[in-house]
């Protein structure tokens, strides 16, 4: 489905909207629930990937689709391989079937587990017979995405002797891994991050307990680059966040100060106001700790004429599609002069945008939720708009409540 996006009529917004609980959490919590039965989930998010990581869970036996959800893959793989009896085929979309998995099969193998693939060596499909798991010590290579990670650090309370891992080389996904050993600390599981080793000690029983899911922060990330593109004045209030926040993706408070919006927090939401124009000309960030906020970024820069200098992109290539060229190709269409490299994204200053361009969205919500803030400055075209649901199934009707004009085409 084709849309059609224009802005507000009065670029001085004043809005609340309420955002679904975390995609990252709430998968994090349902492989957990999954250990724990005693646990019980509040404000679970409503995406795609949570209800394809909520079914795909309950599986013993048979094939398991979890279609575009990343997160899934390879969550479910580490959580199938634990669970002793478990007999499955886990399989995606043809894009998952192109995103590698070999590093995480050889870390579970390494423990003891008994997984096949059944197509291309070192991609799903996989064969996972599920088997009790013994080996307690493991290594990682550091700087692969987090996933990998959080999938081992999940199943290693529900191991015999608990897991020390290892990760070789420089860390570039700390704050993720922080998720996941502090959602392990909220329902009572032990352990260390110490250096470049991550202890979980072994935990048999989780006794009743009910966890809130905190709203999703990369969803926020929009409303951010809509507040920098609007007038100053503008207020757009969002629930349900914390200050603690266990997500990354909250450094969003921190960066788009740079982009003259201030974040007041109160009780459990956010109001992001406009304050200033921006005054710098060229911007640089390190997003290898928050990698799924270089599109919205990248966008906001360029709907302001700002020209930027991102880096830590080394994941973005094997995410939904290879998101560093897809950004170059829409841009481009939008006049904008784009250098990528496989792990960097420059971006030049410029003031001028095309008007009424179609964007490209390579089954990747967030290049249809990032590119969206540009109806501000100009009408755009956003095809196959329905890929938003994978984290953020109400955008569109949250875009509208802002005074968005969003037409079907």
């Amino acid at each position: 489905m084709k849309l059609h996006l224009s802005g507000p009529s009065d670029n001085l917004l004043k809005s609340q909207i309420k955002i679904t609980g975390s995609k990252s959490e709430s998968n994090r919590l349902l492989l957990l629930n999954a250990l724990y039965p005693g646990i019980t989930i509040k404000n679970l998010s409503n995406s795609d990937d949570a209800a394809v990581m909520k079914k795909g869970i309950q599986a013993k036996e048979g094939n398991v689709d979890i279609h575009h959800a990343g997160t899934a893959m390879r969550f479910l793989t580490a959580f199938f391989a634990s669970q002793a009896g478990v007999n499955v085929t886990l399989t995606g979309s043809q894009r998952m079937q192109e995103r590698p998995i070999k590093i995480l099969v050889d870390a579970l193998k390494d423990l003891g587990a008994d997984i096949d693939y059944l197509k291309n060596e070192d991609y799903p499909p996989l064969r996972i017979k599920g088997k009790s798991l013994h080996k307690s010590e493991v290594s990682l290579p550091a700087d692969i995405s987090s996933q990998y990670i959080s999938a081992l650090l999940l199943i290693a309370p529900s191991l015999e002797h608990g897991l020390v891992l290892e990760l070789v080389g420089n860390i570039t996904s700390v704050p993720y891994i922080k998720m996941t050993l502090g959602l392990l600390e909220q329902i009572g599981i032990g352990s260390s991050f110490e250096g470049n080793t991550v202890r979980v000690n072994p935990k048999k029983h989780v006794g009743e307990i009910s966890i809130t899911v905190e709203s999703d922060w990369s969803s926020a990330s929009y409303f951010y680059s809509i507040t920098a593109l609007c007038e100053i004045g503008t207020e757009i209030r969002l629930s349900s966040y914390r200050k603690d926040s266990l997500q990354g993706d909250s450094i969003l408070k921190e960066l788009y100060k740079d982009f003259g919006v201030k974040t007041i927090f109160k009780a459990d939401s956010i109001t992001l106001v406009k304050i200033k124009t921006n005054q710098i000309a060229d911007l640089e960030y390190d997003l290898a700790n928050a990698p799924d906020l270089a599109q919205t970024v990248v966008v906001t820069c360029f709907g302001l004429g700002i020209g930027c200098h991102l880096t830590g992109l080394h994941t973005l290539k094997i995410k939904e599609t290879d998101r560093l060229l897809a950004l170059k190709n829409e841009l481009s269409k939008l006049g904008a002069k784009v250098l990528v490299t496989d792990r960097t994204l420059t971006l030049d200053s410029s003031n001028k945008i095309n008007s009424e361009v179609a964007i490209d969205t390579y089954n990747d919500h967030r290049m249809a939720m990032a590119f969206a803030p540009l109806a501000l400055k100009t009408a755009i075209v956003i095809n196959d708009s329905e890929v938003i649901s994978k984290s953020y199934p109400d955008f569109w009707k949250d875009l509208k409540q802002l005074g968005f004009s969003i037409t079907d085409l």
